[in-house]
């Protein structure tokens, strides 16, 4: 299971009753946060959450809002005695940009590793999970992210016996693990069937409504996706800053054939997004406003 918390939604400057930009995702104990927007460490302990099990840290892009957080959660990972590395991952200048914000928190326990994305989609595998980045259209290099769980396939016994695969080497061989026994390697897809659907999340901000959003979020099981303004007076002044608004946001849901669309990234003026989703439903029947702390829990199918 992945456990999921939109840890804030707003977008350019924090207000009293919302947070800046982030998510905190869980699997099989690590987690992995994606930006770090001002207040990402008050959500996380409002929500009853732990920053120490963070694995990686994703960026989007490196405006304020996005990243102004970060010094203080990595002096926090340091008085909570971390010292296993942290990967982070984010545009070109990443070492740069972090570097320049540690000049507050200079002294860590544990090792950044940095990992600075060059193409326009990049996939990076590590505990069991799978994060791909691709590059959308900001007014600055900006990129979203899928979490992938990947799900093997079920153990089935006349395969085994088909590919006369010892009885002993089953067990691990049905964890993942390759297997040597009398000196014949055995690997899992001689006794796994295909692969089952996996868990799927996309996360998108700071964004036009490109094709490629659309591609990577297909067939999500949830789809969180900036709506900086619900007005539609205002989609010349999305498409002038280079965002989004809630129904461009719901077509790009809608063609992506995804279960479930959180809208974010909420701008300042924009106090309720309540009263602008029946039309953002009208596009998308399974839309919901995301808030600060909104939660779930995404489960895999039932064989």
């Amino acid at each position: 299971m992945l456990d999921i918390c939109l840890l804030g939604t707003g977008g350019m400057m924090p207000l009293p009753y919302r947070h800046l930009t982030s998510l905190m995702a869980r699997f099989n104990g690590s987690s992995i946060l994606i930006d770090c927007g001002e207040g990402t460490q008050v959500a996380i302990k409002e929500k009853g959450w732990s920053v120490k099990p963070v694995d990686v840290i994703c960026f989007t892009h490196y405006h304020a809002d996005h990243i102004s957080g970060l010094p203080g959660l990595l002096l926090t990972l340091g008085n909570a005695e971390r010292t296993e590395p942290i990967l982070m991952v984010g545009p070109r200048g990443l070492e740069r940009v972090v570097n320049s914000l540690r000049v507050i928190a200079p002294d860590l326990p544990f090792e950044i590793r940095f990992l600075e994305l060059t193409e326009n989609s990049q996939t990076i595998k590590m505990n069991g999970y799978e994060i791909e980045a691709f590059r959308v259209q900001h007014n600055i290099t900006c990129y979203g992210y899928s979490i992938k769980i990947p799900r093997a396939g079920k153990f089935d016994v006349a395969k085994a016996k088909e590919n006369h695969v010892p009885m002993p080497c089953w067990s691990r061989l049905q964890k993942g693990e390759m297997v040597i026994c009398d000196g014949v390697t055995y690997t899992p897809d001689q006794v796994l069937g295909e692969p089952r659907k996996g868990l799927k999340l996309t996360y998108c901000t700071d964004s036009r409504p490109v094709r490629q959003i659309a591609e990577h979020a297909r067939k999500a099981d949830l789809f969180i996706c900036e709506g900086m303004y619900g007005e539609k007076e205002k989609e010349k002044k999305a498409r002038e800053y280079k965002h989004m608004t809630f129904y461009e946001a719901a077509n790009l849901a809608k063609d992506a054939d995804v279960k479930e669309m959180w809208l974010t990234h909420y701008s300042p003026s924009l106090v309720k997004p309540d009263p602008y989703m029946d039309a953002v439903k009208e596009i998308f029947p399974n839309a919901k406003a995301g808030k600060d702390r909104k939660s779930c829990t995404l489960l895999f199918e039932e064989d």
